[in-house]
């Protein structure tokens, strides 16, 4: 599984880089737009655009990057002007994603063909492995949120031993900031380099991160089932994704090793200010878009369901993008498909002194 290609940490929804955000309504629909970027917003809520943002999309014709142009479509300050993908070099977009027809975006070239001088920032949707060398190349005014899982990890000895292979950037690695909006807006805005969270580590960090701060959870015995749709594997042809194999049937995967346990633990070990670990189990799902991560907590002394619940609402109630439901309603993942939402709830458990997370998010890759 790959990037979190919902709500937030896409860091150009949410003022990532820039100081302060507004909101205006673009077509009907609610927008978070920076408010250093050149334009005015008058009384009324019109835009007028002093300069566009030229955005270069390395890796466009994966499920990542036809996710990156549709939520930049709908964004008045950003457009896309250099689109790579090797082995669709030559072709254009709507040849590979045909519901981009409408879309005006460049053909399709090679990453060695690219003039990153014309753009001003990148989002990097290549495979995990092939990143690290081709950021570290890149202009170093440009601005970059990669969306592999290359640079999330500040640990080098974890990565290497998660993914397998000796990180190839590792001065790079000390000035990246880990892309989770609601959590650390500040930093990302000052950053240069952005690592995009994995979509499991957003769906359990987003409701668990709150609570451990509060110290209304215990960090031990943190229990998570996950499940994901089919997009989240990527685009590339693999036997164990084929429809055959898919349908029907549910099927767990990277037991006890899955590469986001370290990413999720990170996350959950900074706010907790001591190592957390927890028990993760992903389980592949036969539809095509959606993730539920069901998280089972262990409360603090003294503390009730009801004050999870409260903490959550109080932590959201500014975001756009992440919704804690009304009482005792469930998340599905059909509410969430298509969308930048991240839903959520609490509910206690048989167990007394336990409480019971649910999460669910839209997943592209």
């Amino acid at each position: 599984m790959s990037s979190a290609l919902s709500f937030s940490s896409i860091c150009f929804e949410q003022g990532c880089w820039f100081k302060g955000e507004r909101k205006i309504r673009v077509a009907d629909k609610r927008v978070k737009m920076p408010s250093s970027m050149s334009f005015r917003v008058s009384a009324n809520s019109s835009v007028n655009s002093e300069k566009d943002i030229r955005i270069g999309l390395l890796g466009a014709s994966g499920y990542t990057g036809a996710e990156i142009v549709r939520l930049l479509a709908n964004h008045p300050h950003f457009r896309v002007t250099l689109m790579t993908a090797d082995r669709k070099a030559g072709q254009s977009m709507e040849s590979v994603f045909p519901h981009l027809r409408a879309q005006k975006l460049p053909r399709l070239i090679s990453v060695k063909d690219a003039d990153f001088s014309t753009v001003d920032a990148v989002f990097c949707c290549l495979p995990h492995g092939t990143t690290q060398e081709i950021i570290k190349g890149l202009p170093t005014a440009l601005k970059v949120v990669d969306l592999s899982a290359d640079f999330r990890l500040r640990n080098i000895a974890e990565y290497e031993e998660w993914y397998g292979q000796p990180h190839k950037a590792v001065e790079l690695q000390k000035e990246v900031v880990y892309g989770l909006t609601e959590l650390l807006r500040e930093d990302i805005k000052k950053a240069r380099l952005v690592a995009n969270p994995g979509c499991y580590p957003t769906s359990i960090q987003l409701p668990l991160v709150p609570l451990i701060k509060a110290n209304l959870i215990k960090h031990e015995n943190v229990i998570i089932d996950a499940k994901s749709g089919v997009s989240g594997a990527g685009r590339g042809a693999k036997e164990a994704n084929l429809y055959s194999e898919i349908a029907e049937g549910i099927s767990s995967y990277g037991v006890t090793r899955h590469r986001h346990v370290p990413e999720i633990e990170q996350g959950l070990s900074d706010v907790a200010q001591a190592k957390v670990t927890v028990s993760f189990t992903p389980h592949l799902m036969p539809m095509i878009r959606g993730m539920q991560s069901t998280i089972y907590v262990e409360m603090a002394p003294g503390v009730r369901t009801e004050d999870l619940y409260q903490q959550l609402r109080t932590s959201y109630e500014d975001e756009e993008f992440v919704k804690v439901l009304d009482e005792g309603v469930v998340p599905r993942t059909h509410n969430v498909r298509g969308s930048n939402y991240c839903l959520m709830n609490v509910f206690p458990d048989r167990i007394p002194g336990r409480a019971i997370i649910i999460s669910v998010l839209c997943v592209a890759d």
